[in-house]
């Protein structure tokens, strides 16, 4: 075995059985540490013969590490990881600190694999949420009839808090598996339905299986229905939202800017349709930013940026998007300037207008700068004495350009 550049930083995924099932290498890479960084409860698990110098990660750890990684550089650090330390783990933050040719990654089973594993799930179809870093709102995302997901907790309250989650969103039926100190001595599962879930909180390194039955659906696609909002009539209706994402084309990773956000309906939206999307809503009424902080929150994307204001005085400062969206406000002084010098090459810019005023402003853009506009006109059923006729909602202008 050639011998490991004493410059690395190595990170080692430990089990909850500890030293016994570490491979060589871990193994010899711990032994041959002068510090070795890790929680109380993973150091613990060293033998003796261990000799490093023993460093319990701080609370609050992010802001602590850069200084703590740089205080023993070139000094042989080994770090512990719960399980695969690129899955949800710590090996990922240390990579993105110090570049990859800096790190090396010895992986043990992750937690989703060994709850995998048990419950008989293909771990390449199941969802995986880690709470540890994650808001819980996210869960919301997951849930629909028939879903099968893994959370990694965030403690000996999670299992509960996720039980009063699906029974709040109508799946109090879903079938919850509470899976404890995974692959240890003291490995435990306890399984009920989240309606009736009465367990006391548990061992605190735990995962949640859980499966959902009969409930409630909230489609993938855009387009929700409206009264899956909160809102005060300033809502992108149902069928113009889905006309509207189709023409601002989320792409995975991408940054909007909703404009003139209302009800939120856009950027909450544009997140659903991938994890990694981001969303910035800027909506000047306070009111509606709490609406829209709400409808994140119960849409399984709480982390929508919410910026209270006008724009685009706003907008100044903001991370530079991919894509913007204009929902209202593009009659204002320097909004749709503003928007449209944001952009990068390539970027995206989708305004709506319902009013004479705010169409000219979209007919004066294209007139300028071109693209495509279209009008959407959508009328909807709705009683006529006893038979039904058709209810004109007011027609939608969209402008849409591609820098």
């Amino acid at each position: 075995m050639q011998p490991v550049n004493p410059a690395l930083v190595t990170v080692v995924g430990i089990g909850a059985s500890g030293w016994s099932e570490l491979g060589g290498t871990g193994k010899s890479a711990l032994t041959g540490a002068r510090v070795v960084f890790g929680s109380a409860r993973q150091l613990d698990l060293l033998p003796a013969e261990v000799t490093a110098e023993r460093i319990a990660w701080p609370s609050p750890l992010m802001p602590a590490l850069p200084g703590l990684l740089e205080s023993r550089r070139g000094a042989s650090v080994c770090v512990l990881a719960s399980g695969d330390p690129m899955l949800h783990g710590i090996g990922a933050t240390i990579v993105n600190q110090l570049g990859a040719e800096a790190v090396r990654v010895l992986p043990h089973p992750s937690a989703a694999s060994l709850a995998a594993a048990r419950l008989g799930w293909p771990l390449a179809t199941t969802e995986v949420l880690s709470l540890v870093t994650a808001d819980p709102a996210e869960v919301h995302r997951l849930i629909n009839p028939g879903r099968r997901f893994l959370v990694l907790s965030r403690g000996a309250a999670t299992p509960a808090e996720l039980a009063a989650r699906l029974t709040a969103a109508g799946h109090g039926a879903a079938r919850i598996t509470v899976l404890e100190q995974l692959g240890g001595p003291a490995e435990r599962l306890v399984t009920g339905t989240a309606a009736t879930w009465s367990e006391p909180p548990g061992d605190p390194l735990n995962v949640v299986a859980v499966e959902c039955g009969d409930g409630p659906s909230v489609a993938a696609v855009p387009g929700l229905p409206d009264d899956a909002y909160r809102h005060d009539g300033q809502l992108t209706k149902r069928e113009v939202r889905a006309v509207t994402l189709a023409a601002l084309a989320p792409a995975p990773g991408a940054l909007l800017w909703d404009v003139g956000a209302g009800a939120g309906s856009i950027g909450i939206e544009w997140m659903r349709s991938h994890p990694s999307c981001r969303a910035i809503a800027v909506e000047s009424d306070p009111a509606r930013c709490e609406m829209i902080r709400t409808n994140a929150a119960a849409l399984g994307v709480p982390a929508l940026r919410v910026v209270p204001g006008r724009a685009p005085e706003a907008l100044a400062g903001l991370p530079a998007p991919g894509t913007v969206f204009i929902g209202g406000g593009v009659t204002r002084d320097g909004v749709l300037d503003a928007c449209l010098a944001a952009l990068p090459a390539g970027g995206r810019l989708v305004a709506n207008a319902v009013t004479v005023e705010s169409e000219a402003v979209l007919a004066a853009g294209h007139a300028r700068l071109g693209g495509e506009l279209t009008r959407v006109a959508v009328s909807r059923g709705a009683p006529v004495g006893g038979f039904t006729g058709w209810r004109a909602m007011m027609p939608v202008t969209i402008w849409t350009i591609v820098r």
